[in-house]
């Protein structure tokens, strides 16, 4: 099985999201968050995690890339429960056993999103409010077509 984790290539996420996830941690595109925002709401951090942020599994923070990698059964589980325990601390889902159906979905969507994909295969996640709700889209980067100059941030040390 394969899973995302989130990867950074400088500070920027530090910048442009109100929590950014950490370097590894595990991640999923997230976008259930969104499921009833309006264009109202996508403004400034918002706008950007909404845009092309995906969500980790321990911060709850935010990420511009991931990096497809192995994960366990029993890994899988463990981010099952922690993800329905937000359901239920963060979004009000009435119980555990009510969130953890929906977790396990969420998480198998993102098992399936990276199963094809070679590990260190990058991914990003871009959204746009449609009439019928959030659309997704996913980009695929083979880590031997990826190209530092792709991601780095330009500038001089001296400023």
């Amino acid at each position: 099985m394969k899973l995302a984790r989130a990867i950074h290539f400088d500070e920027s996420d530090r910048n442009v999201f109100h929590i950014a996830a950490r370097t590894g941690e595990w991640a999923i595109s997230g976008g259930f968050e969104f499921s009833d925002w309006s264009e109202a709401d996508l403004k400034g951090k918002n706008r950007q995690a909404f845009a092309n942020g995906w969500l980790g599994l321990e911060t709850f923070g935010r990420v511009t890339f991931v990096a497809v990698t192995s994960i366990e059964q029993a890994e899988v589980d463990a981010l099952a429960n922690r993800l329905a325990t937000h359901f239920v601390e963060v979004y009000g889902a009435p119980s555990l056993e009510l969130a953890l159906p929906v977790a396990q979905q969420e998480l198998e969507h993102a098992l399936d999103l990276c199963e094809d994909h070679d590990p260190n295969t990058l991914l990003a996640v871009s959204r746009e409010l449609t009439e019928a709700g959030v659309k997704e889209a996913f980009r695929a980067i083979k880590s031997d077509d990826a190209d530092i100059m792709q991601f780095a941030v330009h500038g001089s040390l001296d400023d």
